[in-house]
């Protein structure tokens, strides 16, 4: 096999979906323009930032080519006059700012290679698509079966996942469709134990399960070969969209919003859990489920992308369910990820922050009781219930699943094992991430406390108290230092007395009189 003959060593360590926060710090007037200063961070390390500076322009280039997602994006408008005078800069810059929080907090926004390369040209300045057509190349130098039709621009929403629609030459009437990626931070399978896994992909049968035609690895990254599907995916349903538009385009801002109906939402989801109840019992790990991985076969959901986990890339949601300690196995992982699935099939959109307080009016009552057990203040906080939970609960237990189609995923042992070592591994980083988080918000929490208005009058108040205590215990221990000095004899101290004492000797005497 040629793919990829000479790989680049190892695994991408840094994790896509850690969020980045983007603070101007200052600007500079030039000849003729204005460059902002910007601090970048990742995460919640101040440790992991750096500064870049930008120019209103860049501004204007980055929402010109994010015009695709369909937004009204805040960037503050041209001016040709008077654009170098104080007061303008120090208001554009208010709304410069304004426009960073608002592209850094949508989840998809964020999430997209635009916005990263514009936030850390350091770590995001390679040709991703360049890079999978190279590595594809490779591959049909061994295997000219398979021919390219066309790029699939944009598709999904992993900057270094890419996808190719394909044909059989001797069938080109077939389409197909093949995803190229690198292997992200949660890979800790050996190389060995990993393409094996990889290989034994396309002998996973399953109703629910999209059926891989052919994969193949190495030790840097994975090349997958699937059937194309022109229904597209449950994401592309509940949003109108269409399977081949860029990510962007089809999610960010969908010009219908309505969920699906109620007979749908409990036969999807009846599915979906079936098929993650039947992971979980083989110890495979998924972690990954959102709508545009699951795809629509008539009315059929089969899942998609299994081997997302085993080449270690970070979940959808992870910026969601790194934030809550209690959701802190791939287990949990999945059922907190089918609740944000389920809140779509239901509203037609996704929830706009987690945890839910309170839910729209829905179908039914037992569509909210499944929300509330996975998306609430109250789960998020306890934890999630098990798949076999939800599987019981009224919205699902009386779907009748009519498939007679026998699942088959033979895992040898050895592999197993390797899966379960895995599997911890990739829990392990959460659980740490999550510790982080918690100590970070703490930290944050007591430090806002301690610097709110009110917290300051009430310091000020102990201070003036405390200062008048000890104005008062200065003047006592003043007095009763000038009455010793005043009561002693011959060099001697004199103990104080009571009224029934005895008079003092007379030169004390003498002193009163």
């Amino acid at each position: 096999m040629a793919f990829m003959e000479k790989p680049p060593a190892g695994k991408v360590l840094l994790d896509d979906t850690v969020p980045l926060t983007a603070a101007i710090e200052a600007s500079q007037s030039l000849q003729s323009h204005t460059e902002y200063i910007i601090r970048v961070q990742r995460g919640i390390s101040v440790e992991n930032s750096w500064q870049i500076v930008r120019r209103y322009s860049d501004f204007d280039l980055l929402n010109n080519s994010l015009q695709i997602a369909g937004l009204s994006l805040p960037l503050p408008p041209k001016k040709l006059i008077g654009n170098m005078d104080r007061e303008f800069i120090a208001e554009r810059q208010k709304g410069l700012q304004n426009y960073l929080n608002v592209i850094t907090t949508n989840h998809i926004l964020s999430n997209c290679e635009l916005v990263k390369k514009f936030l850390d040209p350091n770590n995001y300045s390679a040709n991703y698509t360049e890079i999978a057509l190279q590595q594809v190349s490779m591959f049909f130098r061994s295997e000219p079966k398979w021919e390219v039709v066309e790029p699939l621009k944009d598709i999904g929403w992993r900057i270094r996942k890419k996808y190719f629609l394909m044909k059989i030459k001797n069938q080109p009437k077939e389409r197909l469709v093949l995803s190229w990626a690198d292997l992200g931070p949660d890979k800790y399978l050996s190389d060995k134990d990993f393409q094996c896994l990889i290989k034994l992909l396309p002998s996973c049968l399953h109703p629910y399960i999209y059926r891989v035609t052919f994969a193949t690895a190495n030790e840097s990254s994975a090349l997958l070969i699937r059937m194309f599907n022109d229904k597209g995916t449950l994401k592309d349903l509940i949003y109108k969209a269409k399977p081949k538009d860029p990510f962007l385009k089809k999610y960010c801002n969908p010009k219908k919003i309505q969920g699906l109906e109620l007979q749908q939402i409990k036969t999807y989801g009846r599915q979906i859990l079936e098929v993650l109840k039947f992971l979980h019992d083989k110890g495979f790990p998924y972690g990954h489920l959102h709508a545009s991985n699951v795809m629509l076969d008539g009315d059929t959901c089969r899942l998609l992308d299994l081997e997302n986990s085993l080449l270690g890339l970070p979940s959808f949601y992870r910026s969601y369910f790194s934030q809550f300690r209690k959701i802190n196995t791939l287990e949990s992982v999945d059922v907190h990820c089918f609740g944000h699935l389920l809140y779509e099939m239901t509203y037609g959109r996704p929830p706009d922050s987690v945890p839910v307080d309170s839910f729209p009016p829905a179908p039914s009552m037992a569509v909210v009781a499944v929300l509330e057990s996975t998306l609430s203040c109250e789960a998020c906080k306890n934890g999630m219930p098990t798949v076999s939970r939800l599987l019981q609960m009224p919205l699902f237990s009386d779907v009748l699943l009519t498939t007679s189609e026998k699942p088959q995923f033979k895992i040898p042992t050895k592999l197993k094992e390797a899966l379960r070592i895995a599997k911890e591994c990739i829990e392990k980083r959460l659980i740490e991430e999550q510790k982080q988080i918690y100590q970070h918000r703490r930290l944050t929490r007591a430090q806002s406390h301690h610097g709110s208005e009110e917290e300051r009058k009430k310091r000020k108040i102990l201070a003036r108290k405390k200062s008048k205590r000890s104005a008062v215990e200065n003047s006592e221990e003043h007095s009763a230092k000038y009455s010793n000095s005043n009561n002693s004899g011959s060099g001697a101290s004199s103990p104080l007395t009571s009224p029934s004492s005895p008079t003092p000797p007379s030169t004390a005497g003498q002193v009163y009189n």
